[in-house]
């Protein structure tokens, strides 16, 4: 049974991948950046039939679909680049993986979504990830969402860029509007336990299923672990957001890996939380907490990491 992974070289693709092979499962691996594939693929290559291809082109899939019985769909960008949008890579990019695997003859579909994504709502990252999930209830295949919140790992964009803002950030860190915003931060390795499962478990199909943490915290509360796992000492004054925005969008302009986005800002809003945590109720995992060894990685990141990454985009880890 052939299980493809979409996205295959991303931060959760490439765990993902990883544990399939472990568990022995053939796998076929989706990717897009040859370069990334090389890096977080080449100790399991061998073991895995890489196909190139690009979900915002749909010419390029049927070749990743055949014979394929499973898809795994991690593919999703939340900061645009390179001329990439929220519309054509998380919405129109997932229809286009939906098509090509009905036309494949797929059985079964895991996307991962996100935690608190509706259609309907005004921030097109949460917009665009919503109309995804509703084409792939509304497709013809036996498919199961899961809904993480903030997802934490050694390769994550998310948690390793107030880490690497530490490096040209010195003796003070903003805490945008006043570090209020909630979340409810997952660890990789539970998301892929969770999508492991799926596998086996026919009761998953049709359900939404949102993934959190052990711990609700803010992102005061954050930033101030952020601080503990790097042994950094910084004062943390609060900013209003709105203030916030220009030097967001010079540094949108101005870095090709910029760590932020104007619509990443405004998300701010939204709790990020999970009341019903399926990791626990349904698959009965203690979540990892986000805390101690589990964030040890990200002390790993350097000022040369970090410039490379803001001012070229770099491949980390």
């Amino acid at each position: 049974m052939t299980i493809l992974v979409t996205g295959a070289a991303g931060f959760l693709g490439n765990l993902l991948v990883k544990r399939l092979v472990a568990d022995g499962h053939p796998v076929r691996a989706l990717v897009r950046n040859a370069a990334k594939a090389k890096i977080r693929l080449g100790d399991v290559a061998e073991q895995i039939e890489i196909v190139p291809g690009d979900i915002t082109r749909a010419d390029s899939l049927e070749p990743a679909l055949r014979d394929a019985r499973v898809v795994i769909h991690t593919v999703a960008i939340a900061l645009e680049k390179g001329g990439q949008t929220y519309e054509a890579v998380n919405y129109e990019g997932t229809v286009n993986v939906l098509r090509a695997a009905e036309a494949a003859g797929v059985q079964r579909f895991i996307n991962i979504s996100q935690n608190g994504a509706k259609a309907d709502l005004p921030y097109r990252f949460l917009a665009s990830k919503g109309r995804a999930q509703e084409a792939v209830a509304a497709s013809t295949l036996a498919w199961t969402a899961l809904r993480p919140s903030a997802i934490f790992g050694a390769q994550d964009e998310f948690f390793n860029s107030f880490a690497r803002l530490l490096k040209i950030t010195p003796l003070v860190f903003p805490l945008i509007d006043g570090g209020k915003a909630e979340f409810q931060p997952v660890a990789a390795h539970d998301v892929v336990e969770a999508a492991t499962r799926c596998l086996a478990d026919d009761s998953t199909v049709g359900e939404e299923l949102a993934l959190g943490g052990p711990e609700v915290l803010s992102l005061g509360e954050i930033e101030r672990r952020v601080l503990d796992a790097t042994g950094s000492l910084r004062l943390l004054v609060p900013v209003p957001a709105r203030l916030l925005r220009p030097v967001v969008a010079a540094m949108q302009r101005l870095l090709p890996g910029s760590p932020v986005s104007t619509s990443l800002l405004e998300l701010l809003a939204v709790p990020n939380t999970v009341p019903d945590n399926a990791l626990v109720s349904r698959f009965g995992i203690t979540p990892t907490p986000f805390a101690g060894d589990h964030i040890a990685y990200l002390r790993d990141n350097t000022l040369g990491d970090t410039l490379a990454k803001f001012f070229g985009d770099a491949i980390i880890n």
